[in-house]
């Protein structure tokens, strides 16, 4: 394997702890009841590829999911459930992702919207006092600003050509097997961060990659 000399990491899971359920839940409370169906039908349509590529504004995103419901409810409340899966960015991640600056070129890739990075920029600024990534990361990609989105593979292209990397000098982790997937397909090294992994516990001394996950790196 060529040494690692960028990373790209993904943003929920990854770097924000999330729970999808207290999203479904706080739905349900807004007379949702069968949020379950109601997601897989929407994302039948395309809602979240178009909300997340940036194809359609906060306001028609938020108009779709008001047919599935017969309360009357307020946009504060629907943004409010859609980011209630936001938690926290613990402090040492943040610490982690300081000192790997210096020793990799490290980007965000995230599959987002500008309704939960707007939430995001609230929790960063209320735990750590500054409202987005930039001075922890040479670039920040998110999926509603650039058009592209996760799994697909110009995504990944889009942001080698963009950051300059090569794809074998490369390593990306994510927390979705898909997405892991998608970069594995132009050569990428790839990490599938599993649930009882966090990021702190990939990296050693002098912030390089410890030698039990460099076997779990994966690539085609």
């Amino acid at each position: 394997m060529q040494k690692i000399k960028n990373i790209i990491f993904d943003l929920g899971g990854v770097i924000i702890n999330i729970d999808y359920q207290l999203t479904v839940d706080a739905f349900r409370k807004l007379g949702i009841k069968n949020i379950n169906e109601v997601f897989s039908q929407i994302k039948q349509t395309e809602l979240f590829d178009l909300f997340e590529t940036g194809k359609i504004s906060s306001h028609e995103f938020r108009t779709t999911l008001l047919k599935y419901t017969s309360n009357t409810i307020t946009t504060s409340e629907i943004n409010n459930a859609w980011n209630a899966m936001l938690l926290d960015v613990p402090k040492e991640r943040i610490k982690l992702l300081a000192e790997l600056n210096k020793y990799y070129n490290i980007v965000v890739l995230s599959n987002t919207n500008e309704i939960h990075i707007h939430e995001f920029a609230n929790i960063l600024q209320q735990n750590h006092g500054f409202r987005d990534l930039s001075h922890l990361f040479k670039k920040v990609y998110y999926s509603y600003e650039i058009g592209y989105r996760k799994p697909n593979e110009d995504v990944f292209h889009f942001v080698l050509n963009d950051s300059g990397f090569i794809a074998h000098e490369t390593l990306f982790i994510d927390d979705s097997l898909q997405h892991i997937q998608g970069a594995n397909k132009i050569g990428i090294h790839t990490l599938h961060l599993k649930p009882e992994l966090n990021i702190n516990q990939i990296f050693g001394e002098s912030f390089s990659i410890k030698e039990e996950f460099i076997s779990q790196m994966s690539t085609i």
